[in-house]
């Protein structure tokens, strides 16, 4: 038996109860866009889930295939006739049994999925403001750049800047350097240069990364680079966008005292809806 909110009920009424993505964040998980019944970079998106099971060492069974999981998405999203504009989250977790050493490294997933509005990504103009988040710190280590289920880090960062009053904040590592923001990677426009911070200083391996580094190298008068970002940097910047797979890319309009403009970021949705057009 055990107590759940004050009732006394058998152990088996509760899943969490030894659920090990819940007891001790021993998971992975992967968040993915659906748009027109496809998911959107879905090699990226299967390879860093398979690179994350392997980092936290757990066991990869012959069935989790790319097109496994695509097949298991698309069924639950048309299931719940999303299919046309869709956010899913898949979870992976290590099974059931042991302290903090498992029992067994096989595992179990869940699929959920939510509807969204647009089937193309737009640029979000509102007022966006950020501020530095430094009551915690992500330190620069391999884990810091996978999913795991544990975000305790973004949790208290995203109740801190509700309290403030902000949009978001902006992650620092313990180096105190600027590592990426709550829900995504942060990039930097320093006159003709683009910056965002390497995965070596503890950012998020980010798919939108990625597609956002690979589409900016391309344009004529842009130098893209891979460097550290320090918190003074920022004042001094033209322009600061973050990216994720959900939102694209949302502009920052203010961070402190600086207000920033939006034409790369522009440019780049607009360029990134063409190359989803395409494939």
């Amino acid at each position: 038996m055990i107590n759940f909110n004050g009732n006394i009920v058998a152990q088996d009424d509760n899943i969490l109860t030894q659920n090990r993505a819940f007891l001790y964040g021993d998971g992975v998980f992967e968040t993915l866009k659906i748009i027109n019944n496809k998911i959107l970079f879905l090699e990226d998106h299967y390879f860093r889930l398979m690179a994350s099971m392997r980092v936290v060492r757990m066991e990869i069974p012959m069935n989790f295939t790319m097109e496994f999981f695509e097949e298991e998405v698309l069924k639950l999203v048309q299931e719940n006739e999303i299919s046309a504009s869709a956010r899913v989250r898949i979870t992976v977790f290590r099974n059931d049994g042991g302290l903090y050493l498992p029992k067994t490294n096989e595992v179990s997933y869940l699929i959920h999925a939510t509807a969204l509005e647009n089937t193309s990504y737009a640029l979000n103009t509102a007022e966006y403001e950020v501020d530095l988040y430094k009551d915690f710190y992500v330190t620069k280590q391999l884990l810091s750049s996978i999913k795991t289920t544990n975000k305790m880090i973004n949790v208290t960062g995203s109740i801190f800047a509700h309290e403030n009053g902000l949009a978001n904040c902006i992650l620092l590592n313990d180096a105190k350097n600027v590592v990426e923001v709550l829900q995504g990677n942060l990039f930097m426009l320093m006159g003709k240069k683009l910056i965002t911070p390497p995965v070596s200083e503890g950012c998020l391996n980010g798919v939108m990364r990625k597609q956002i580094l690979a589409l900016a190298k391309k344009l004529q008068d842009i130098e893209v680079v891979e460097e550290i970002i320090s918190p003074f940097d920022l004042q001094k910047a033209d322009e600061l966008f973050l990216t994720n797979v959900i939102m694209g890319i949302q502009p920052i309009t203010k961070y402190r005292k600086k207000e920033f403009t939006s034409n790369l970021a522009h440019l780049l949705v607009q360029k990134l809806n063409e190359s989803i057009a395409e494939n």
